[in-house]
């Protein structure tokens, strides 16, 4: 598969020639940083270090679709915050210095302590050619097998569950399967908010053919609910006791593709022994689910020929993750419809080049080519290929166990690089303390302040994407060029490039490449050593390409050699296991380890919200994807905030025996009784207390090492607040309050705030806070209701506003924050709302092109709009990525009801 057009740069007619164009009528094609869709994007350089984004028409993954985050990555690459320069000890160094040292540390440890003294922990941020040399040096070098990735939190288990299948790291399906099949089920996938581009292509392919069935199994209602045509909000954790009454049904109704599977797969046997007698209402109970809607479901997925089963985080983040992965194949495998137009298993991957590092061996688990590091004659391959002086003869640490190694001093040098995980993984203040125990630790980043940055030796600046150059693999194994189109600001150099220069000055040899092209030369060149032992991911193909050809790569789908290649996997039977059949396994439901007590009754599931990504240290440079939910937030389900005496907007503190979270409370009955859900997204840089990855136990699936993010035991009561406010300052301000939540604006800063205790001075507070004490001040304060607001004037002109109340302050937020751009009187803007002629568009609900609740409400009553279409014709919202429609579908409803209950 390849798409037309695929060089680098573009010209007003659509031609295309080299890189590095730089005018608004030339873009340089790349490829997104965000999820693993892996959308092809447009980017035409502004000449003044900005640029235009535009989605790519020819790529295929997107079609020229892009999501809101995707569409902001222009606002995305400014250099505040950068890391510009090496650091060492918090002070400007040079390279040399920072190199040297960073060698210097690791060779002492090897030497005092062994190759498994030190450890990489890695990041589906890097591009290949960065896993690839980093992969090369831990384990073919140094020796050990200490190198994991942030991958291992969010796509771990469908690489275990895959490779228990299929004998191998093998994706069956392609993005087109959404297209064509008769039936999509999303299991623990928010499709509409993770994966908004895979999520448009659905409901294009549902406008199309309306006898297309979706359905959701999420213990939310999520956005991607809006789409279905039957939601399961099932228990969390249960998903192999419907999984298996689905295998069950499979056999009682005659849906066993018997030929397949007598040719083609082990286990059988035993896993209709395991599922025999089980019914749609015994899985019912165990799901919390209704008997009926669970035989429906059932009904369906058997008797529809064409079936998609989408999984992500939903099913992965689990300690028995592992298992409801082999539980959804098992289904595929009996039923023959796996690797076929329109029918098979699919994971849909979280970060852009998760794929990329798997096929690299970015795991700990794993040698490069998808070979194995406990296969013997993998390993001479491996090693005979390189000409290295090691490899490992067992997996390395996994990163839990990576990182407690750090706290326990097993580990003594450790080398973070593109992530930062002293926030994204669970026991995250217990992480903190482990890299702070650690003897050494160098970091690799663009921003200079995160939670990890903060704790390092060494800092080594990277360059971000716009700068950086070459290769990420999507979900459906489509390899894609990433092209920088801005020069590497200050002194940062590629992820590949450093590594290879601490290489050398340990003194090992094989690391001197020339370029990044390099790099994926001598990749895909040992992609053809494990082609010709019979593996699945084989790209030799490209182990001869020039600079010229690199550089003009369209995308293309793996393997790119041998009789598969650019095709889906499995549909012939062929498997990489050493039968050559496919497995199913007998598996039982194993409820989640962190068990719930009276203590601790409810259930925390985490999760991606819609606007934001990771740990937000690029979304949250763009103003307008803060404006969506500016701070982090709990979905409480009606009955559970009436038993913790919670109500809307309060601040509930949720709390897990490892740490202590705050978060803005949502009552909503889209979340399942007991189960409580909030975003990951927050660090200590935006809401301290909002780092909700504090709270789950570091428990593990232990096929796959991955952690059970999804099913945290907590109890939650309300956060007794003094008082409550909003800030905005046309500059940079971080609070000291007990509670804070803070988000970029166009011109400064706004926060939420709440503390325990009200001030003595409301108008000294305010020039503390904002960092302003000369400033004059404008005040409206009623001492006896606790209501305070308070302008601060630099130069006659207002630079920074507080307002403060005993309940959450009831302000139109976005008329404040636009005000504080203009030159206005304060006494009106501290009114907190605008006047007649200045119309206040209310929250954002469409961070794509801004529009927000009351603009709608307003365009919905003025001309008498009633679909969600008719408002995209409109307003424009909905109209891009689509995550929006289901709110403005709300929204409309909503509406339209009150007009008929005033009518009657």
């Amino acid at each position: 598969m390849t798409a037309p057009g695929g060089a680098g740069r573009l010209d007003g007619a659509g031609g295309t020639g080299a890189e590095g164009a730089a005018s608004a009528e030339i873009g340089v094609r790349t490829a997104c940083p965000y999820c693993g869709v892996g959308c092809g994007v447009i980017a035409s350089p502004d000449g003044k270090g900005g640029a235009a984004i535009r989605g790519d028409k020819d790529h295929p993954a997107n079609y020229g679709r892009l999501c809101s985050k995707g569409s902001a990555l222009g606002e995305t690459i400014d250099m505040a915050d950068r890391l510009l320069t090496p650091k060492v000890g918090g002070r400007d160094a040079s390279w040399d210095a920072a190199i040297g040292l960073v060698a210097e540390k690791f060779q002492a440890a090897i030497r005092d302590h062994g190759p498994d003294s030190v450890a990489f922990y890695v990041s589906g941020q890097l591009l290949t050619e960065d896993y690839y040399v980093a992969n090369k040096l831990m384990k073919g070098w140094i020796g050990s097998g200490n190198i994991d990735t942030n991958s291992r939190l969010c796509m771990a288990s469908s690489v275990a569950g895959m490779k228990r299948a299929f004998g191998a790291d093998s994706v069956p399906q392609a993005y087109e399967d959404l297209e064509e099949t008769d039936l999509l089920v999303l299991v623990g996938s928010n499709l509409a908010w993770a994966h908004p581009v895979l999520y448009q292509r659905v409901i294009a392919a549902k406008a199309a053919r309306p006898g297309m069935k979706v359905i959701t199994i999420d213990p939310r209602r999520t956005a991607s609910s809006d789409l279905a045509d039957l939601h399961l909000p099932i228990r969390p954790g249960s998903d192999v006791a419907l999984w298996n009454a689905v295998l069950s049904q499979v056999i009682e109704q005659g849906a066993v593709d018997a030929a397949y599977v007598a040719a083609h797969v082990d286990g059988f046997a035993e896993a209709a022994a395991e599922v025999r007698g089980t019914t749609a209402a015994n899985a019912a109970a165990a799901c919390g689910l209704d008997a009926a809607d669970v035989e429906t479901f059932i009904n369906l997925w058997v008797r529809t020929e064409k079936v998609v089963t989408i999984w992500s985080q939903g099913v992965n983040q689990s300690s028995a993750g592992t298992d409801k992965v082999n539980a959804i194949i098992n289904c595929h495998l009996a039923t023959g419809r796996i690797g076929k137009p329109g029918s098979g298993p699919f994971s849909v991957t979280g970060q852009p080049n998760a794929m990329g590092g798997r096929e690299v061996g970015g795991l700990a688990n794993m040698l490069a080519a998808h070979l194995d590091i406990e296969n013997a004659a993998h390993r001479e391959a491996v090693q005979g290929f390189w000409a290295s002086p090691a490899i490992p003869t067992k997996p390395g640490l996994k990163a839990v166990d990576l990182f407690e190694a750090c706290r326990s001093g097993k580990i003594k040098a450790l080398w973070i690089m593109s992530t930062n995980p002293a926030v994204s993984l669970p026991d995250a203040d217990g992480v903190r303390e482990a890299i702070a125990a650690c003897d050494f630790v160098a970091v690799s980043d663009i921003i200079e302040t995160t939670d990890t940055t903060r704790l390092a030796d060494v800092l080594l600046p990277a360059t971000g994407w716009g700068e950086k150059s070459g290769t990420v693999t999507n979900s459906d194994r489509t390899i894609s060029r990433q092209r920088p189109f801005l020069p590497a600001p200050g002194k940062a150099r590629a992820d590949w490039k450093i590594i290879c220069d601490v290489a050398q000055a340990m003194g090992f040899d094989g690391f001197d490449f020339e370029d990044e092209a390099a790099v994926y030369r001598e990749h895909a060149a040992l992609s053809g050593v494990a082609g010709k032992l019979g593996r699945d991911f084989d790209i030799s193909d490209h182990a001869g390409l020039s600079r010229e050809g690199y550089d003009g790569m369209a995308p293309f789908r793996w393997p790119l050699a041998g009789p598969r290649k650019g095709g889906r996997f499995f549909a012939d039977g062929k498997f990489f296991t050493p039968s050559g059949k496919g497995r199913m396994l007998a598996l039982e439901l194993r409820e989640p380890a962190q068990q719930l007590t009276a203590a601790r009754p409810l259930r925390l599931n985490t999760g991606r919200a819609r606007d934001h990504w990771h740990t937000m240290t690029r979304t949250a440079k763009s103003p307008r994807l803060s404006q969506h939910m500016g701070e982090p937030w709990l979905e409480v389900h009606p009955e559970d905030a009436a038993a913790c005496g919670l109500k809307p907007a309060d601040l509930a503190e949720v709390s897990s025996d490892r740490g202590t979270s705050i978060l803005r409370v949502l009552v909503t009955d889209k979340t399942r009784p007991g189960v409580l859900f909030a975003p990951m997204h927050w660090t200590g840089e935006y809401a301290p207390t909002g780092r909700v990855c504090a709270l789950p136990e570091p428990v593990v699936d232990p096929v796959s090492g991955q952690p059970e993010l999804k099913s945290a035991a907590v109890s939650a009561r309300r956060f007794r607040a003094a008082w409550h406010g909003f800030a905005a300052a046309r500059g940079e301000f971080r609070p000291k309050t007990a509670y804070w939540s803070r988000a970029r604006t166009k011109t400064g800063w706004r926060a939420e705030l709440a503390h325990d205790a009200a001030p003595a001075d409301w108008e000294n507070f305010a020039r503390d806070l904002f960092g302003l004490p000369h400033a004059a001040t404008a005040c409206v304060i009623d001492a006896a209701r606790g209501i305070a607001r308070v302008a601060l004037l630099v130069e006659d002109r207002v630079a920074a506003v507080l307002f403060a109340a005993p309940e959450p302050v009831q302000v139109a937020r976005g008329h404040v924050v636009a005000a504080l751009d203009g030159d206005g009187p304060a006494l009106p803007l501290l009114a907190g709302r605008p006047g007649a002629d200045m119309p206040d568009p209310g929250a954002i609900v469409c961070a794509c092109f801004d529009v927000g609740v009351n603009t709608i409400l307003a365009a919905i009553a003025g001309q008498g709009l009633t679909s969600v279409e008719a408002v995209g014709d409109v307003l424009r919202a909905g109209t891009n990525c689509g995550s929006c429609r289901p709110e403005i579908r709300a929204i409309l409803d909503g509406a339209i009801a009150a007009r008929k209950e005033a009518a009657e």
